[in-house]
C-alpha cells in the first residue's frame, strides 16, 4: 500500500508538473529573465504548492505518525553547511542554465523527447559522482 501511495502521489506530481507547463525549460528561463520575456507562471505555481503544502504539513504532522509508515523521516540537522550552500548553489546555476530541475525532467520523460532523456541520463552520472565524491571524502 505504500509503495501504491508513493505512485499515486508521483503521478499526481509530475501531472501537475505538466499541467502547469512547469516540463518546459522556456517557462523557467523566462521567469529569470526578468529584463526580457519575463513570465510570472513559475511564481504562480510555487505560490498555489505553497499554499496546498503549508496546511497540509501543518495538519499532517499533528499525527504521530505517518498513516503508511511507522514514523515521519524529517531531516535532523538543521545547520547549514559548505556542503549543503555549494549543493543549493550548483543546482540552481544548473536550474537557471538548463531551465529544468529534477521533478519536471523525470515528469518530462513521457514526452520521449531527448532533451529529458539526456537530462536525466545527465543527473543520474552526476549523482552517481556525487556519492562516488562522498564516498572518497569519507575514506
Amino acid at each position: 500500500m505504500k509503495y501504491l501511495a508513493a505512485l499515486l502521489a508521483g503521478l499526481l506530481f509530475g501531472a501537475g508538473l505538466t499541467i502547469s507547463d512547469m516540463v518546459n525549460p522556456d517557462r523557467v528561463i523566462d521567469f529569470l529573465d526578468v529584463a526580457g520575456t519575463f513570465d510570472p507562471t513559475l511564481a504562480f505555481v510555487m505560490i498555489g504548492a505553497l499554499a496546498v503544502a503549508g496546511p497540509g504539513y501543518a495538519l499532517v504532522l499533528r499525527r504521530n505518525a505517518p498513516m503508511l509508515d511507522e514514523g515521519f523521516h524529517l531531516p535532523a540537522r538543521t545547520d547549514m553547511d559548505v556542503r549543503l550552500i555549494g549543493g543549493a548553489v550548483l543546482f540552481g546555476i544548473g536550474w537557471g542554465i538548463g531551465g529544468i530541475c529534477p521533478g519536471p525532467g523525470i515528469a518530462a520523460l513521457v514526452s520521449l523527447r531527448w532533451e529529458p532523456v539526456l537530462f536525466v541520463a545527465a543527473m543520474m552520472v552526476g549523482m552517481a559522482g556525487a556519492k562516488w565524491w562522498v564516498g572518497q571524502s569519507a575514506a
